[in-house]
C-alpha cells in the first residue's frame, strides 16, 4: 500500500515522537486549568499534555480564572470531543476565588489604578457566570464529571501517591481547597508545575510595564496562591512572565500546525488566533518544559508568595533567595529564565500537528 505524503508525514512525527519513550511507564498527570476557549494558551497547553506519547493524562480539573467555570468545562468537553478523547474526565472546581470579590476588585482599581486583564471579570469580555457566551465550535454533548475538583484532586494522588504531577494553569483555588481538606496532598504528588508569577521581565507591554510582578494566575486568587506555595510539595517548577514574555504564537507556526491536517491540527487551524502585539505562549511552555525539561536553558532557584496586604501590591509576586528569605515556611521553586526558542517552536508544531495518541 502506499501511503499519501500527508499520511507518512504525519507517521513519521509520531514515530519521532514515540521513540523516546518505547518500554517506559507513561507520566502520570492532573491538569488543573481556567481552560478558555476555543483554542488559546489554555487549551493548546492541555492539547501539548494530551498530544504527548509520553504522559497518561489522568483528568481535567477546571477553574475560574480567564473565563467563567461554566463556559470554561464547555469548551474543554468540546475540544476533547473534536479530538477523540472523550475518555478523559473534566471535573468543575471553584467558581469563586476564595476572598477577593469583583465588586471589591473595581473599588479597589479606583484607588489603586486600572488592571488590563481581569479574566472572567474583565468588562470587554464579562457577562454572567451561569451564561456560555460565545462557542464557536460548538457546544458539548458530553458532560463532564459529578465529582468536585478538590476531592478529584485527593483521590487520585491517594491512588497514585507519589506519582502524580500537578500542572497548574490558572488560579490556584482547586489546589488550596485540596489542601484545606486533606493537608497531605502535596506530599502525596509527585510534583507541582506551574505558570505563574512575575518579577522583572523586559517588555513593552502595558499590562507589566507600571507593575512588573503583577501576574493574573496568582492575583486573581492570591489567598489561594499563598497556601499552595507555602504547602511542603516535593518539587516546585515555576513558568514565570519573564520567561513566557519571550515567546510568541505566530502566522507561520499555527500554518505549520494546520499542515497536520489531525484532529488537533484542524481544531487549532481553525479556532487559533493572533490576539495583538503579544501572542505568548504563557501556558504551551510551562506544558513543553514538563514534557522535555531540555527546553529550558538557565533555570535558578528562588523562594516565593503572594502580597497579602489589601493595598497596592495585592496579588503581587513576592520572592527571595537562600540568603534573604523568611524565616517562617517557604518553599524553593525552580524558577524557568531562559529557553531555546527553536527547540520549543518545533515541540510545539510537532506535538499539535501529529495524530492524537488513543486512551490507554
Amino acid at each position: 500500500m502506499k501511503l499519501s505524503g500527508a499520511c507518512f508525514w504525519a507517521g513519521a512525527v509520531l514515530l519521532a515522537l514515540c521513540l523516546p519513550c518505547l518500554g517506559q511507564e507513561k507520566r502520570k498527570i492532573i491538569i488543573d486549568q481556567d481552560a478558555a476557549g476555543p483554542a488559546g494558551t489554555d487549551q493548546q497547553s492541555m492539547l501539548l499534555l494530551i498530544q504527548s506519547p509520553q504522559t497518561e493524562v489522568l483528568g481535567i480539573t477546571v477553574v475560574t480564572g480567564d473565563q467563567w467555570l461554566h463556559e470554561e468545562v464547555a469548551h474543554t468537553l468540546r475540544m476533547l470531543e473534536l479530538i477523540g478523547r472523550t475518555d478523559i474526565p473534566v471535573v468543575p472546581g471553584a467558581e469563586y476565588p476564595l476572598v477577593r470579590r469583583q465588586d471589591e476588585t473595581e473599588m479597589w482599581e479606583r484607588q489603586y489604578g486600572s488592571v488590563p486583564w481581569l479574566g472572567a471579570w474583565t468588562p470587554k469580555f464579562y457577562h454572567p457566570s451561569e451564561q456560555l457566551g460565545e462557542m464557536p465550535e460548538g457546544k458539548p454533548t458530553t458532560k463532564p464529571a459529578d465529582e468536585d475538583a478538590a476531592h478529584f484532586l485527593l483521590r487520585i494522588v491517594h491512588q497514585f501517591p507519589n506519582q502524580v504531577t500537578v500542572y497548574e494553569g490558572g488560579p490556584m483555588t482547586n489546589l488550596a481547597l485540596a489542601i484545606s481538606i486533606d493537608p497531605e496532598f502535596p506530599r502525596l504528588a509527585k510534583e507541582l508545575v506551574f505558570m505563574g508569577g512575575s518579577f522583572n521581565p523586559q517588555t513593552d507591554d502595558p499590562e507589566f510595564v507600571n507593575t512588573p510582578t503583577h501576574e493574573f494566575n496568582l492575583w486573581f486568587d492570591p489567598e489561594a496562591a499563598h497556601i499552595v506555595l507555602r504547602a511542603p510539595w516535593k518539587r516546585i517548577v515555576c513558568t514565570t512572565v519573564d520567561i513566557s514574555v519571550k515567546t510568541r504564537l505566530t502566522a507561520d507556526l499555527i500554518n505549520r500546525i494546520k499542515a497536520g491536517d489531525a484532529p488537533a491540527a484542524r481544531y487549532i487551524g481553525q479556532y487559533a488566533r493572533l490576539r495583538g502585539n503579544y501572542n505568548y505562549l504563557w501556558d504551551e511552555l510551562a506544558a513543553a518544559a514538563w514534557l522535555d525539561p531540555s527546553v529550558i536553558t538557565k533555570k535558578e532557584t528562588l523562594f516565593m508568595d503572594v502580597d497579602l496586604d489589601r493595598g497596592a501590591g495585592y496579588g503581587n509576586t513576592l520572592s527571595w533567595t537562600e540568603q534573604d528569605k523568611p524565616k517562617i515556611e517557604v518553599q524553593p521553586v525552580e524558577v524557568q529564565v531562559d529557553l531555546d526558542l527553536d527547540k520549543f517552536y518545533k515541540m510545539f508544531v510537532d506535538l499539535l500537528a501529529a495524530p492524537t495518541p488513543r486512551k490507554n
